[in-house]
């Protein structure tokens, strides 16, 4: 298979809300032959998912402007821009801006997959947009039910 290049002006790019944050997506599978797939993401104070493990995709942040605290099992890191951390397939771990501004990262997953999940669940929002509404109950309960099926294993307190 032959792929043109991809090349993606600064607010292009499929943009969608997950449970709050925003990811627009620079590449996908379909743009890399299924080797990886880079999106840029917007954390908003308070957002970033819950903790969480994938059996099929190592994944790897880029901290582009803010701070965001990842718990890499159990161990808290808070990454300032210009950081960067990788997690191996396995590795229990999760990502909140604990800040009062948002925070802004790449993130890529290698291989590519993970970003179907985010279309499945996401909000679509215009591209260049940077914020999203809160995550409604219904958002974070179709994510807890469709994560499974991308091998993602999501750990809510008390379960």
């Amino acid at each position: 298979m032959t792929h043109q290049p991809t090349l993606r002006a600064t607010t292009e790019g499929r943009t969608i809300a997950v449970v709050g944050d925003v990811y627009r997506f620079l590449a996908t599978g379909d743009d890399t032959n299924g080797k990886y797939a880079l999106f840029e993401a917007i954390v908003p104070p308070g957002g970033g998912p819950p903790p969480h493990i994938h059996s099929r995709e190592e994944e790897g942040f880029y901290i582009l402007e803010g701070e965001i605290t990842f718990t890499i099992n159990g161990e808290r890191v808070v990454a300032k821009a210009g950081m960067f951390a990788n997690m191996r397939v396995g590795t229990p771990h999760s990502f909140k801006n604990e800040s009062g501004k948002p925070a802004k990262m790449l993130i890529s997953v290698a291989p590519a997959g993970l970003e179907q999940m985010f279309f499945e669940v996401g909000v679509p929002l215009a591209e260049g947009a940077t914020t999203a509404q809160p995550p409604t109950k219904e958002e974070i309960e179709k994510l807890l039910a469709i994560a499974p099926r991308y091998g993602v294993e999501i750990r809510l307190p008390g379960h």
